[in-house]
């Protein structure tokens, strides 16, 4: 029966779940499902693995068939780590023999592959990451085929094809029919449903009836899946479904409903009345619903959710702990504060603005209880430099603007004019004194915007010249023959997609559509290294708040996790089923977030790379992330224009900011957090207050049964300003230490 979690189900309709009618033999592989499946926040693939021991026989040959696949590639560890977790005998290899094709085990393991997602799993695929990433443009292409053989033959059933629209219509008239609370939640099943009905058939080869089913019933799914059904429309034999990224997400990720006990209850009654076995055998195969006990959801709160690819984000995914306050700050603030007591008591302002050091989370007396431990990832210990340029930003941070509603920050607008190169990516670094842009001539380019110019370090030769003791040794070294505002950094055969400043400003990072990160030199110009993992473009890469870790996200689907140091991934985030076209740091390092085109945002566990959080409520691929400065909450944009707020401790969504009209591109957080600046390809900056919509929460929702809280209409109220520009869509924002909020992007005449 479709997996039931979030209460227990009463034996009897244990019972009537086992003992349902299934013509195809669907019904026995989910006898298991009555219990609460595997809270692992991966897809289905790890909760099939688990029930696999439980004797399901097609279960159990392909996780056989992806043993013999490791160990045939001589991956002795990962066979041993697999067949612990999944109880198997140490002699069911033996027994398993030659049974399985090359191509039934190569599929099986492609698809394992892809949807495994424990941490012990993962930490293996680590260890032999560096055979994997060279083994893997060759197999690429191999793969692919007896991949979706095996995936595809789920479809193989024998459903009469004219009895498709009718059984279909025959649920539609009965979900229309039920009470208005109920025919909200029964609606949800109309999307997934279509999908699979009108690909069974055209599986099966009954193309004139898969066109007429799809003519029919197309108009009545929510436009927000538009583009998805558009891509279904072109697949109308059964040749095009080989190879369909968009086809293989949706047959192995389970799509998840989120439906209250009574109208799971209604659903089941009607279906065993009917004997509609079709339908049934689909919820069985394809569906998870997650059931809740308490009042079924609204429209409002049903769409506010939905809209992803693979449906909601399941409750159980969202329950794992989140230490997302701060880390407590290097006792390096003591003598900083006497110098600064000193210098404001000369100006007859003593102590004014103290305060604010607090909320910038520079409390040293004692560790925020939600912040996770000092050693729980390791990190890089500050240098000297590093230690000056901490007492330069609390210096700076004294003379902070307070924002707020009565008092929005000035905003200065750098337009790139005549940038026929192509404009993709912008970043600044934290103390405002560099700009990067990334171009889609494959070029960096870097400018000072401070009347310092740029230099490069001395040549060898030269630097033996130099009295090494002198006090002003930094600036001997660097040669005054280089000085220019601005250079340009060659290195990458494709358009540069992502750009991020290491928080030193020694080092700049740029992903591109060739498929690698390269790391430059800000002291010579020069690259130093090119991370190579992905194999496609790569669209973000990011750094850590605390250097040497930066994250990097492309068209394979995999967030990757480097060291500044390694030549490969320290980490593998797999699970999203589409491009992660956006990625960026907790602001304590230890969590990442990804925003993608599968609709979800996820947050990762940098220690053991475990997805922690799944978000969905976006309509469209996700292009901007944004941690507020005290680690509680994330802001994400996408290409519906809507700006979603969402609590990381609670893993909810708790605000929907609305007014942008195309792509949102850019957000980002004041450094006190009172204000959220958002840019958008409609040419405008807009500023809402977040100290408003975070405040305005009540905290009693969070106990809601149903996983989420009841949204307000507020926009318009927390809506501070709008700020147009003539023509020119903004792609990055960013906020000084003082406060002013700094604007990019260029002009599109």
């Amino acid at each position: 029966m479709a997996a039931v979690q979030g209460g227990l189900a009463d034996t009897n309709e244990e019972k009537d779940i086992k003992t349902e009618p299934s013509n195809d033999g669907f019904g026995n592989n989910n006898a298991n499902d009555g219990r609460v499946l595997s809270t692992s926040p991966s897809s289905s693939a790890s909760a099939g693995i688990n029930k696999s021991a439980a004797g399901a026989p097609e279960d159990q040959q392909t996780l056989l068939a992806v043993l013999q696949f490791l160990r045939k590639n001589k991956l002795t560890e990962s066979v041993e780590i697999l067949r612990r977790e999944a109880g198997l005998p140490e002699d069911s290899l033996e027994l398993k023999g030659g049974d399985s094709s090359g191509a039934g085990s190569a599929g099986a393991a492609g698809s394992g592959d892809k949807e495994g997602g424990d941490a012990s799993s993962l930490l293996s695929r680590v260890t032999i990451s560096s055979s994997a990433v060279a083994q893997a443009p060759t197999k690429a292409a191999g793969e692919d085929q007896p991949d979706v053989n095996v995936v595809l033959s789920a479809y193989n059933q024998q459903g009469d094809p004219p009895l498709y629209q009718v059984y279909y219509s025959g649920l539609k008239k009965f979900i229309e029919s039920v009470l208005d609370c109920h025919r909200a939640e029964l609606s949800q099943l109309f999307y997934p449903l279509f999908v699979h009905m009108y690909l069974e058939l055209v599986y099966n080869n009954h193309e004139s009836e898969a066109k007429a089913f799809f003519e029919k019933f197309s108009g009545d799914q929510e436009c927000y899946y538009e583009d998805d059904l558009r891509i279904l429309s072109s697949l109308s034999k059964r040749e095009h479904m080989r190879g369909n990224e968009t086809l293989m997400d949706f047959r192995t990720s389970k799509f998840v409903l989120r439906i209250s006990r009574d109208s799971y209850q209604l659903l089941k009654r009607h279906l065993q009345e009917r004997q509609n076995n079709q339908i049934w055998n689909i919820i069985q195969e394809h569906l998870y619903i997650d059931i809740f006990d308490g009042m079924p959801r609204s429209k409002g709160q049903i769409d506010a959710m939905s809209g992803s690819l693979a449906g909601e984000g399941k409750r159980e995914a969202n329950k794992a702990k989140v230490y997302y306050g701060l880390l407590k700050e290097p006792e390096i603030e003591l003598p900083l504060d006497d110098e600064d007591e000193e210098a404001e008591n000369e100006e007859g302002k003593p102590k004014k603005k103290k305060p604010k050091k607090d909320s910038m989370g520079s409390k040293s007396k004692k560790q925020d209880p939600n912040a996770p431990s000092q050693t729980r990832i390791p990190l890089p210990e500050l240098k000297d430099s590093d230690k000056l340029d901490k007492i330069m930003y609390m210096k700076e941070a004294t003379k902070r603007i307070r924002l707020g509603p009565d008092n929005l920050p000035s905003i200065c607008f750098y337009t790139f004019l005549n940038a026929y190169q192509g404009l993709t990516a912008v970043d600044f670094t934290d103390d405002s004194s560099l700009i990067a842009g990334g171009f889609a001539d494959s070029t960096v380019r870097v400018w000072s915007v401070t009347p310092k110019k740029l230099r490069k370090v001395k040549s060898a030769a030269d630097l033996n010249l130099i009295d090494k003791e002198s006090d002003d040794v930094l600036e001997r070294i660097m040669d005054e023959k280089t000085a220019s505002e601005s250079k340009i950094l060659y290195g990458h055969s494709g358009p540069v997609y992502g750009i991020s400043f290491s928080p030193d400003r020694n080092y700049l990072l740029s992903s591109s559509e060739d498929g690698t990160v390269r790391l430059w030199s800000l002291q010579t110009f020069t690259c130093l290294v090119g991370y190579k993992g992905h194999n496609y473009p790569v669209w973000d890469t990011h750094f850590s708040p605390h250097g040497y870790y930066f994250v990097s996200g492309g068209h394979d689907r995999v967030a990757r996790l480097w060291a500044t140091d390694h030549y490969q991934p320290l980490r593998m985030f797999s699970g999203h089923l589409a491009d992660v076209t956006c990625t960026r740091f907790h602001p304590n390092s230890n969590y990442v977030a990804t925003g993608s085109s599968d609709r979800t945002i996820r947050l990762w566990d940098v220690l053991n790379g475990n997805c922690v959080r799944i978000f969905t409520g976006h309509k469209g691929p996700i292009h901007a992330l944004a941690f507020s400065p005290n680690g509680k909450f994330l802001a994400s944009g996408a290409t519906d224009g809507r700006v979603l707020l969402w609590d990381i401790g609670h893993g909810l969504m708790i605000g929907e900011l609305k007014g942008h009209t195309d792509t949102i591109y850019s957000l980002r957080f004041s450094r006190d957090g009172e204000i959220l600046a958002s840019g958008s390809m409609d040419n405008t900056v807009r500023l809402w207050d977040a100290t408003k919509a975070f405040d305005d929460l009540e905290t009693d929702d969070f106990t809601a049964a149903t996983g989420h809280v009841h949204l307000q209409d507020n926009s318009q109220e927390l809506l501070l300003g709008t700020y147009v520009s003539k023509s020119t869509p903004v792609i990055h924002l960013h906020f000084t230490r003082r406060n002013l909020l700094l604007a990019t992007g260029a002009y599109n005449p």
